[in-house]
């Protein structure tokens, strides 16, 4: 199934991200490959996903000085994901390294996306605790259109705000979108979200879910629920 949903397998081992994946027995949903799983199986997991068919989105939030980021980003380019990401905060200068380290000898490369505000921030930890003055929608916005002067694809932000990128960068810039809930789940560890159908609405290009559904008693139902509402 071609979807714009993406999975999050926040799981531990690649024995459980396996047998998760192989009750998909017709569909091969896009996944994300997050720190947890990548640290602890490193880049064989990635190798083994994309040889059953599933795109990747590589989301490692990569965040250093530009040349250790464009030579992490070269390695990374080696592994054929679709869409790797890093954190806006670490300047123009590290993301257009990033690009430059992303881009293979032939022109190609994959999507890369810079983090704005993760979706756990609320905008007064983000005044306390981070020390960024102004509202957190400035903050996005700025970093939104900083990365786009970089050269970057999209970013990666929440949903509530993905318009208002839209707004600013234009309908081309990719939102991809953590933070979704069904009007029915539990909110957990997540601040600003919003439910599938709305993201769209919103302006939302991709979103990424991942309690919803691998925490279902039915993921794969879950899963084609998300899809529906988000189409």
């Amino acid at each position: 199934m071609n979807s714009n949903v993406i999975i999050a397998c926040d799981f531990a081992s690649a024995k459980e991200t396996y047998a998760f994946l192989d009750r998909f027995a017709e569909e091969k949903p896009f996944v994300k490959i997050g720190m947890e799983l990548f640290y602890a199986e490193g880049p064989s997991i990635v190798r083994e996903i994309h040889r059953r068919g599933h795109k990747i989105f590589l989301d490692l939030k990569l965040h250093d000085i530009p040349n250790t980021v464009q030579k992490a980003m070269a390695v990374l380019s080696s592994l054929d994901i679709d869409m790797v990401n890093l954190h806006a905060a670490g300047t123009k200068a590290m993301m257009e390294a990033a690009l430059q380290g992303l881009t293979r000898e032939d022109g190609t490369r994959p999507i890369l996306l810079a983090v704005t505000q993760l979706t756990s921030t609320s905008e007064m930890r983000m005044h306390e605790e981070l020390l960024i003055n102004g509202s957190i929608r400035d903050c996005v916005c700025h970093y939104a259109q900083m990365a786009q002067e970089a050269g970057l694809d999209g970013v990666v932000c929440s949903p509530l705000e993905a318009g208002m990128v839209k707004k600013h960068c234009g309908k081309a810039f990719l939102t991809v979108t953590p933070g979704i809930r069904f009007a029915d789940s539990r909110v957990d560890d997540q601040v600003r979200i919003t439910t599938p159908s709305r993201a769209k609405e919103i302006g939302s290009d991709f979103i990424v879910v991942g309690r919803p559904i691998t925490a279902a008693a039915d993921p794969v139902a879950a899963y084609l629920r998300c899809v529906e509402e988000f189409a």
